[in-house]
């Protein structure tokens, strides 16, 4: 099929952390709330009123604090469980609306539909309004719809579904009259096209491309001379050129980091080898998730980089393995016996994590004539059996080490964090 043929439809959820958590409490509907990054940081999800009395994304916590206490703002800590599986769901439903391949999961509240063997099915418009009522019916989310010719147009299309009661929470650019389309798109800011940074949007506003509509009007190929091939891509999909396909299964990843801000400062060995071997397994699940194994493991622990009263620390080391692995406990060990490399007396360690790179395809890795293969199945029995207690108990109820032990100094702060609905604790109660 041309590519000039192709339709997309790109479905986001509005405001997904915030619209999960009024999901289970009502209360908070109508009104400014944001959802805070890891140690209750800064603000990650706003609601739209939030947005309305100028509170940015990012912005850490303590800087509006006045704003918070003047407009009875509700603070919220990110509930990962909760958003993880209210995002399973959304995508479960959305794949209903196609056959295998057609669709792609692009973040946790985003998903890319092919919708071209539909166009002479259904009107696409009415399909896609579908979606939205039926996903607001069985999990309580509200989403936006962009239909386009390519995933890029989709992508803009789903802006203006956000932005323009008008399009009653879907955009079809592709069934829209052509002067429409670029009066619309002439009133986008270039910054908003999927792909375009911060610096190639002010070297487009110096080139008097500062719309969505001017962009879609340059060649592509003097964009690719004066910016790269991607550019010249994404100015063909503004065009309606569909060049950027759907992607059946995400890439395995070459580098896999887990690293965070400790609750406070913490200043013994113990404390910071718990941390590490906590953030290590998260390493691992998700190499395992994508059955991938890994060469190197790279450890790094610092301190406070913005406290003017005491120098900066912060140290890394390297471990390689002569058989790739993806056993928790085999990385566990090695970077354990590493622990006194990276701690030193004195210091008020604010951060550590572990970056797992050298990464290959599990399925397609040949070991060596030498390799001591029944050693590397006990390990793979005894990994499959911790994931599968973690899977019926929860993921505290067995780990590696005392990492798992509730109220460690190190732990995320997450003061305001909502309960876990979908556990038997955290279960709604309806009063008889």
């Amino acid at each position: 099929m041309k590519h000039e043929q192709k339709i997309y439809a790109l479905i986001d959820v509005n405001n997904c952390y915030v619209s999960c958590e009024r999901l289970f409490q009502p209360k908070l509907n109508n009104k400014p709330v944001i959802v805070l990054s890891n140690n209750d940081g800064c603000a990650v999800a706003r609601s739209q009123e939030a947005k309305d009395i100028g509170i940015k994304m990012g912005i850490p916590l303590f800087k509006i604090k006045d704003i918070v206490e003047q407009h009875n703002v509700q603070v919220l800590s990110s509930n990962y469980k909760l958003y993880a599986e209210m995002s399973k769901r959304f995508h479960s439903i959305l794949a209903e609306y196609v056959g295998p391949g057609e669709q792609e999961i692009y973040s946790i509240d985003e998903c890319f539909l092919d919708l071209t063997a539909y166009e002479h099915l259904f009107d696409l418009t009415e399909y896609a309004q579908d979606m939205r009522q039926r996903i607001a019916k069985w999990i309580g989310l509200p989403v936006c719809v962009g239909i386009g010719r390519s995933k890029t147009e989709a992508k803009i299309a789903n802006h203006m579904a956000k932005k323009g009661k008008r399009f009653g929470g879907v955009c079809n650019l592709v069934s829209m009259d052509p002067k429409h389309k670029d009066y619309f798109k002439s009133l986008i800011d270039v910054s908003e096209v999927w792909g375009v940074g911060r610096q190639h949007s002010k070297k487009l506003h110096s080139m008097g491309i500062k719309t969505v509509y001017d962009l879609a009007r340059t060649e592509p190929r003097n964009m690719q001379k004066l910016f790269s091939i991607v550019m010249s891509k994404t100015v063909a999909e503004l065009q309606g050129i569909s060049c950027i396909e759907i992607e059946h299964a995400p890439p395995a990843k070459k580098q896999i980091i887990s690293s965070r801000s400790f609750g406070q400062r913490v200043t013994d060995k113990e404390s910071l080898s718990e941390a590490m071997s906590d953030y290590l397994q998260s390493a691992v699940k998700r190499l395992r998730e994508d059955n991938s194994l890994c060469g190197c493991v790279i450890a790094f622990a610092e301190s406070n980089p913005f406290d003017k009263n005491k120098p900066f620390y912060k140290k890394s080391i390297s471990i390689g393995f002569a058989d790739p692995t993806d056993s928790a406990a085999v990385m566990n060990k090695a970077v354990m016996k590493k622990m006194g490399e990276l701690f030193q007396e004195g210091i008020e360690f604010k951060k550590c994590g572990v970056i797992l790179t050298c990464i290959e395809n599990k399925a397609l890795y040949i070991p060596d004539l030498l390799t001591d293969t029944e050693s590397i199945e006990k390990k793979e029995k005894l990994q499959c059996a911790l994931e599968s207690v973690k899977v019926k108990f929860g993921d505290s109820k067995l780990a590696i080490g005392p990492c798992k032990i509730p109220n460690r100094g190190w732990s995320m702060s997450r003061g305001s964090l909502t309960r876990d609905y979908f556990s038997w604790d955290g279960m709604l109660m309806i009063n008889r």
